[in-house]
């Protein structure tokens, strides 16, 4: 058990953190008298490493009763320290997993505690919207409680002291993406009259998952979102033609230099620092344009910038996501008993009462926010990166409006880009296959997934042209993918029958 801070908690106390979180809900936490659970917990980490033994922290194990482990892994390593816990069995009691071929074969190979037929007994858990639930099921079973996101976050974030200088408008054809960038990389837009900076950076998981940047444009442009579904047929979205005339604009772009050269094995981290340090200029994004402004005027004092929706040329068009960004599961390795299954669950469901809800959104009263009534405000954004993000990043929470906690007062920038994720959610195409059953894609997507972005990378840096892209897309099918193409419209027909 970790010593807390008398002090701190006398505080917290005395402002009514651990009671209503500044009169926010109405749940008390009342003291146990067993001694803390303790709880280890594997999450990812994008940004900067939380103190030890910081606030949060110590206000989240006072309120649950628990004494928690935190192992923080940074996101570009965290599939592959995962795969290895897993294949040794040294995981910890919880763990974020992605909804993913590998992932998806652990659960369907019993290693992780099936958690749907306990959520009946915990409320606030079992009170959330169930297609939450739905998106992250494996053979109509559940087996992890989601970390909550919107159902489409995607949107264009950018420098707009830029595109004002240059004369610019926010792109929308695959043209204007190409003269955007073009000109965002060459024509000096800081003004320093040096060629030092770019107009968009990738990393190297740009083509994977719901945040591919080559999936976003495509749907951008009319493609579909993963998979296309019509009468009864499934296609793969880069098998279609918004999908190849995406890369081949990409293709343009690292031709001519307009995009860094190392992008297949630079991680996420060091794109955000180009980002933050003020030598990139676009990008698309699910998080909130608020933090790039707030870390980039701490570089560039006069740097603005600003949001837009994803649009093409026929309007609005965002790729629906799974409303969520992993679920936290418990491995049967590490966790015995269903007795010790429940103590977790029940801890899950405690951060759902809206004081903890507070906690993980907010952070602590009077060190984070302060309480202005009607509204929060944020004390030090800087603080609010550093010892609440990370938090709110990896532990479930429905965000302010959900959570029925008290709004906080936040930039227009901030707001402006809550609005444009809440507005046009009717303008989302969704992922035919997120929850359709396949064998192949359990058991072989994982190298599928491979092959085919290891083809997308070579045709984006000419090692392959049309011809060698289309042999690819063959090999693809032979390696199993025409097979999952079947299985999915076999499960899509059973799923409508």
């Amino acid at each position: 058990m970790k010593t807390y801070s008398a002090i701190l908690l006398t505080g917290l106390l005395v402002s009514g953190t651990l009671t209503a979180c500044g009169g926010v809900g109405g749940e008390e936490a009342t003291p146990l008298a067993n001694e803390p659970f303790y709880l280890s917990i594997g999450a990812s980490l994008a940004g900067e490493l939380p103190p030890k033994n910081n606030a949060v922290e110590q206000v989240i194990e006072a309120y649950t009763n628990t004494s928690l482990q935190i192992q923080w892994i940074p996101l570009s390593a965290y599939d592959e320290k995962v795969k290895l816990m897993i294949a040794s069995g040294e995981l910890p009691k919880l763990i974020k997993l992605a909804y993913s071929p590998t992932y998806i074969a652990t659960l369907k190979a019993g290693q992780f505690w099936e958690l749907g037929p306990f959520l009946k007994d915990y409320p606030h858990l079992s009170a959330v919207d169930k297609r939450y639930y739905e998106n992250i099921s494996v053979g109509g079973k559940i087996y992890g409680i989601p970390v909550f996101r919107n159902l489409g976050r995607a949107v264009i974030q950018y420098r707009k002291d830029w595109l004002e200088r240059l004369g610019l408008k926010v792109p929308v054809t695959l043209d204007d993406w190409y003269g955007v960038v073009r000109a965002l990389t060459l024509e000096d837009p800081d003004g320093n009259g040096k060629n030092d900076t770019y107009g968009m950076v990738l990393e190297k998981r740009y083509n994977q998952d719901v945040s591919s940047i080559l999936t976003r444009i495509s749907v951008s442009q009319g493609g579909p979102n993963k998979w296309k579904a019509e009468n009864g047929r499934f296609t793969p979205e880069f098998m279609t033609e918004p999908f190849l005339e995406t890369m081949k604009m990409f293709r343009r772009l690292y031709q001519e230099n307009l995009i860094n050269s190392d992008f297949a094995v630079v991680d996420t981290i060091e794109t955000s620092r180009i980002y933050d340090s003020g030598r990139a200029g676009i990008q698309i994004s699910g998080g909130n344009v608020q933090t790039w402004q707030d870390k980039l005027v701490k570089i560039v004092p006069n740097a603005t910038v600003d949001v837009a929706p994803l649009a093409g040329p026929n309007g609005i068009r965002l790729p629906g996501e799974p409303g969520n960004a992993g679920f936290l599961a418990i491995p049967k390795d590490t966790v015995k008993t269903e007795a010790e299954v429940r103590k977790i669950l029940h801890f899950l469901d405690k951060l759902m009462e809206p004081s903890m809800q507070t906690v993980i959104l907010k952070g602590v009263e009077n060190r984070h926010w302060t309480d202005k009534g009607e509204y929060t405000e944020v004390l030090d954004r800087t603080l609010d990166l550093r010892e609440v993000k990370p938090y709110r990043d990896m532990l479930p929470s429905l965000g302010e409006e959900e959570a029925a906690i008290k709004p906080s007062v936040q930039p227009e920038l901030f707001r402006k880009n809550q609005r444009i994720g809440k507005e046009y959610t009717s303008y989302i195409v969704p992922n035919p296959a997120l929850i359709l059953d396949s064998e192949t894609f359990t058991e072989r997507g994982k190298e599928l997934d491979i092959l085919i972005t290891d083809a997308e990378t070579k045709f984006i840096m000419g090692k392959i042209d049309e011809a060698g892209w289309r042999a690819e897309l063959e090999k693809w099918k032979q390696a199993g993918g025409e097979r999952m193409i079947r299985e999915y419209e076999e499960a899509y027909q059973k799923q409508w029958k």
